[in-house]
């Protein structure tokens, strides 16, 4: 049963937006920064909060959505891509959390290699699914490649994860710049994960800030800070979204504070 409807998402709820507006996409420059586990905790936190949301597993040669939580799909977007079977048709409900998952293909890189006509497909078969759920959280692929750049283009808001890592912040940085560039309307936010604390992410947020001022002059806004918290990497050993194993360890409890902060600010 989901949580009480939190006093934005009530609004929000069964609301069909303007087409890709109510797609987050979930980037990083770099891997290693906990950006699909956070993709995986923010679709629960979505649908905790009574928005009916599908989680699409954008990350087309290292696909491991299904992996962290220990889910056999029935079909996957191999089968997509093949011709087997539609976009829709490939969404699965994971009973565990009550949102749908549509999971990639994982170790098959030929995915990354898709031809430019069928990603553009792609992206718009799931635009198209997209009026169907109230949110859709798209976990992108590391960097800044033409799949990430093409699936995450329409996309509402991006949320950008870094860690305080200096390769962390510079491949952040580095999408950013090439994002704002290519897209200055974009609405690109910044998630510092595994913060020692609150003060130490915010000294984070500042670092890349300062760099996007400075160099582009833009200033992308903090989405939010998510604390080191053991019961992460426990959650994830035992293939067990964070929300069900621990919902009331800090990093539950961060990622339901960026919700709230998404929803309030959402235009639809």
């Amino acid at each position: 049963m989901n949580d009480p409807v939190f006093p934005a998402a009530a609004a929000l709820k069964n609301v069909r937006p303007l087409r890709g507006v109510n797609v987050i996409a979930v980037a990083s420059g770099k891997g290693g920064v906990g950006k699909t586990w956070f993709s995986i905790t923010l679709s629960h936190a979505l649908t905790r909060a009574g928005l009916n949301t599908l989680l699409f597993d954008g990350d087309l040669g290292l696909a491991n959505v299904d992996i962290q939580l220990g889910f056999s799909p029935k079909n996957d977007l191999g089968a997509v891509i093949n011709g087997e079977v539609t976009l829709a048709k490939a969404a699965q409900r994971f009973a565990d959390t009550g949102f749908d998952i549509i999971a990639g293909r994982s170790g098959s890189g030929t995915l990354a290699q898709l031809p430019s006509q069928r990603l553009s497909s792609l992206r718009n078969d799931l635009l198209e699914l997209a009026k169907d759920y109230d949110r859709v959280v798209m976990d992108m692929g590391a960097g800044v490649d033409r799949t990430v750049r093409t699936l995450s283009g329409p996309a509402g808001v991006t949320l950008v994860v870094t860690t305080d890592e200096p390769t962390s912040l510079t491949d952040a940085y580095a999408f950013i710049k090439l994002t704002h560039t290519t897209n200055p309307s974009a609405d690109l936010r910044i998630v510092v994960n595994m913060a020692q604390s609150v003060k130490d992410g915010e000294r984070t947020y500042g670092t890349i800030l300062k760099a996007c001022q400075n160099f582009l002059k833009y200033k992308p806004a903090l989405a939010g800070i998510i604390r080191r918290d053991l019961k992460v990497r426990d959650a994830i050993r035992n293939q067990t979204p964070l929300l069900t194993r621990s919902p009331s360890s800090d990093a539950a409890r961060d990622v339901e504070a960026i919700v709230q902060r998404l929803l309030a600010s959402s235009p639809t």
